[in-house]
């Protein structure tokens, strides 16, 4: 069953600004950051490398899109994956991925034991 089938333009127009929000890099470092648990926007910048104007930009844009949220604790703001849907969609894909690098892995020893005639 293909989920997009019944799914009107507007709905899509949705899902692909979900997509956008997820193909940038440092939003994807940032979500695996979170994986962990909760984080201030200083422990994440640290965590990605990047600087704390940067993270709490991108941590905007994936709030917008329901993918975190932020919780004041006393005087901290602490940042969480609201979505769960999203560690396992990010699984689903890692998964993919890696079986089609170790595929990919398998088929060059294999050419290059053929080609060199060793096994």
């Amino acid at each position: 069953m293909n989920p997009l089938v019944d799914l009107p333009p507007e709905a899509l127009d949705y899902v692909a600004q979900y997509f956008r929000v997820l193909s940038e890099p440092t939003r994807l470092r940032i979500l695996n950051a979170l994986g962990g648990g909760k984080m201030s926007v200083g422990d994440i910048a640290e965590r990605v490398n990047s600087s704390v104007a940067n993270v709490s930009r991108h941590l905007s844009q994936m709030a917008e899109r329901g993918l975190v949220t932020r919780e004041q604790q006393g005087n901290s703001v602490l940042y969480r994956i609201c979505d769960p849907t999203v560690e396992e969609l990010c699984a689903l894909v890692c998964n993919s991925i890696a079986r089609r690098f170790d595929q990919t892995r398998a088929a060059r020893t294999a050419f290059d034991e053929r080609r060199t005639g060793t096994r």
